[in-house]
């Protein structure tokens, strides 16, 4: 069984491009720090490059940013090419199967953008005083 399950932190922003066939490819690496400190006192850190494809290539390039924490559940592929100078080169990539975005949302993404989706937004029904005169009603 070929699963892996990752928690780190977007180390640039989210790349989505397009195959020559229309499907849409999102490319992002995340950095996930290990549990345990080495010899030199210090946390060590591990970063994976992760592809995202179709739908949720689009929603990863659309919600997440550098910095931002996020979980990703997916398969590890490895993959060997040759280089410019023919040297042959291992490459290790996580095919993205599923996401959760661990960050908390920004005051600015849950702002209206538009005077649109402010017309949109019903007011929040105003609360009635209560006056409690010690009187139990049953």
């Amino acid at each position: 069984m070929n699963r892996i399950f990752l928690i780190g932190n977007l180390t640039r922003d989210p790349e989505l491009t397009e195959t020559s066939s229309g499907v849409q490819i999102c490319r992002f690496s995340i950095a996930v720090s290990r549990n345990y400190t080495g010899a030199d006192g210090e946390r060590k850190t591990d970063f994976f490059n992760c592809i995202a494809w179709r739908g949720l290539a689009e929603t990863i390039s659309r919600y997440t940013s550098k910095g931002k924490k996020v979980a990703v559940m997916g398969s590890v592929e490895i993959r060997e090419y040759e280089d410019r100078d023919g040297n042959k080169r291992t490459a290790v990539d996580i095919n993205v199967q599923d996401v959760e975005f661990l960050s908390p949302k920004t005051a600015d993404a849950e702002q209206p953008t538009t005077s649109t989706d402010t017309q949109k937004r019903k007011p929040k029904p105003q609360l009635q005083s209560f006056d409690d005169d010690g009187d139990i009603p049953f």
